[in-house]
């Protein structure tokens, strides 16, 4: 018997309290569960044939005791015995195949909700991202998915076994003799009661426990990746971790021994309970064989058959709390089925076909979305936002920059004056709120997102590199690369000596975020990894902060190559990258205040030429 929501994650226990299902949940559980239905209906047959099997030894053993022992008659003997052997290997099949459907539907379920919500997270916005955790995402992938799945088969199933064994196994009681089967259902108040005041109590107790649970875990997440494990070696105290983490643990081990002695207790006083009415029956029993009202085969049935009636209705008492922490599970899938998707292609959409790389900015004007059309609140509130954090205001003022097919233009201004968010419309990370971004002409949005996101190449401040191979790595922007190709691109991009030199070669596993590798050789291995997708567009956001003279000199080298022949928006602080464009537009406060080359700018003595002055344009050395 199933207590509480142990199937659940540390931390999701309160999304079971006082919760409600939402209309048409059923519905929808039934659409995923409805490839399976013959198989969910193979698996109730089986419950149900089951509960019938089980029923024929109590009758054997009473057609034996009153017939055929008095009668001496062998042969119904052996006839008898032969049936219960047939009904336990009967069982003992339907027991395996019960088994089988609970698999085939249960891991089925698994696999089609897990490539959902996969396909699904794919598609939201990266506003999505940079508001909800990651472990509330993989979350749902994993414990929530498991939490349905367990709805279906495990809950389901054990509701209706429960349901289908008292009902059979009353009827058969009532058959035999009513009187003693009245008597065996006084006594379910001492089963009933127990039941649900113990349940509500090690639900407490659960709750408790998995938040003990989600605070060691929260502490091992952010404690055993790479920058976690630097940032306590290097500003924390390992004893410090030790305690927290221990008292955390100890907080798991107390609750979970309350949990496991409430639970025991519980058991035994029911086992108590159910030993005192099969005593009644006997004692009653035997007063009624004694008087002639009954057999004792029917006494010896009946007894059989009473201790299959009290662990159905005791676990029938928590069916509505296990059916509703499972079926949770499901409505936290369907939460994340159906956020909104900002970012989606129009009817219609054209493929970007040979891109030349033209960019124009049409009096652009922008805001960030709401959380409402970006993030999931029952996740977002785990990390302790509040309901909207990104402010109503436009980020971007009627911004107009048109980029020729092969030009370089570098963005430069201050903190915050728009640049990552300008360059991050081009492949519709966002859209725009006013304007249009366009490609060789045609608005991004009436363009498919395979196809314009095909043709933009990006190398960022910090790339992110997959705990793989550097192959693997490179080859993430084309998967049918061959040696040849990555051999080229890497010599391209200055790195492929560095590999060389590794034990491993291209087959060196980088860590995680590429943590085994320099900064500098991580950016030429983006810079390697661009080279290989061969975009009409490159985007460089910081590519060169952050660098000492060599890797930028090296970097500089490998960027010339990938700049040839491209169309180029840059952003930099870095002197020589500024240079080095056709033009420099400054941005100021979401617009463009500025645009030219760099001689053209100083000689102009305006906001570059402050900056610059100032020095928050960084020269090399």
């Amino acid at each position: 018997m199933r207590m509480g929501p142990h199937h659940m994650m540390p931390g999701d226990a309160d999304a079971v309290k006082d919760q409600h299902l939402a209309s048409g949940t059923a519905k929808r559980v039934w659409s995923f569960a409805r490839p399976y239905r013959t198989t969910i209906i193979i698996f109730l047959i089986a419950i149900l044939a089951a509960a019938l099997l089980a029923l024929v030894p109590p009758f054997v053993v009473r057609a034996i005791i009153d017939t055929a022992i008095p009668e001496s008659d062998r042969g119904a003997i052996y006839v008898l015995a032969t049936l219960a052997v047939l009904a336990a290997l009967a069982d003992a099949g339907l027991a395996i195949l019960q088994r089988w459907c609970s698999a085939r539907v249960g891991e089925g379920l698994i696999y089609d909700l897990r490539s959902a919500l996969f396909a699904k997270v794919q598609r939201l916005p990266i506003a999505f991202f940079t508001r909800t955790p990651t472990g509330s995402i993989t979350s749902r992938l994993n414990s929530d998915v498991i939490g349905a799945q367990t709805a279906v088969t495990s809950t389901l199933g054990s509701i209706v076994s429960n349901v289908v064994v008292l009902i059979t196994t009353l009827a058969a009681m009532f058959a035999l003799e009513w009187r003693l089967t009245l008597l065996t259902l006084i006594v379910l108040p001492l089963f009933i009661v127990p039941a649900r005041r113990v349940g509500k109590r090690l639900q407490a107790i659960s709750r408790e426990q998995m938040g003990y649970n989600a605070a060691m875990n929260t502490q091992m997440t952010e404690r055993f990746n790479v920058s976690g494990a630097m940032l306590v070696k290097l500003f924390g105290s390992g004893r410090r971790e030790r305690r927290a983490f221990e008292r955390r643990a100890a907080g798991v081990r107390d609750t979970g021994i309350s949990s496991a002695m409430y639970g025991r207790v519980f058991f035994v006083a029911l086992g108590l309970v159910g030993a005192i009415g099969t005593a009644a029956i006997y004692g009653v029993g035997a007063i009624m064989v004694v008087n002639g009202g009954i057999s004792t085969g029917t006494l010896v049935a009946l007894a059989a058959l009473v201790t299959r009636v009290y662990q159905p209705l005791t676990g029938l008492t928590n069916a509505r709390v296990d059916l509703m922490t499972s079926m949770v599970s499901f409505e936290r899938v369907f939460e994340v089925l159906d956020a909104p998707e900002a970012i989606t292609e129009r009817l219609g959409a054209v493929d970007l076909v040979q891109p030349r790389g033209t960019i124009e900015f049409d009096d652009v004007v922008f805001r960030y979305p709401p959380a409402s059309e970006t993030a999931i609140p029952s996740m977002e509130q785990n990390a302790g936002l509040t309901a909207d954090t990104d402010p109503d205001i436009d980020v971007l003022h009627g911004l107009s920059l048109s980029v020729a097919e092969g030009e370089t233009v570098a963005l430069v201004g201050a903190s915050g004056a728009g640049k990552s968010t300008t360059i991050s419309l081009v492949p519709r990370l966002y859209d725009v709120t006013g304007g249009a971004v366009r490609i060789d002409g045609l608005d991004v949005r009436d363009l498919t997102l395979d196809s314009l996101r095909r043709a933009i190449g990006v190398v960022s401040q910090d790339p992110h590199l997959f705990h793989e191979s550097i192959a693997d790595n490179l080859r993430y922007a084309d998967p049918d690369a061959t040696d040849d190709r990555l051999v080229t691109a890497a010599r391209s991009a200055r790195i492929h000596d560095t590999i060389a030199a590794l034990p491993d070669g291209y087959d060196t596993i980088v860590g995680e975020r590429g943590y085994r590798l320099s900064g500098g050789e991580k950016q030429r291995l983006a810079i390697a990894r661009l080279l290989l997708k061969n975009p009409a567009i490159v985007i460089l956001d910081e590519a060169t902060s952050h660098l000492d003279n060599d890797n930028e000199a090296h970097i500089q080298e490998a960027l010339e190559r990938a700049l040839e022949g491209r169309t180029a928006l840059v952003i930099a602080h870095r002197l020589s990258t500024i240079r080095a464009a056709d033009r420099i537009a400054f941005l100021d406060a979401g617009s463009i205040v500025e645009i030219g080359t760099h001689e053209e700018l100083v000689v102009a003595g305006g906001r570059y030429a402050q900056q610059l002055a100032a020095g928050e344009l960084v020269a090399p050395g």
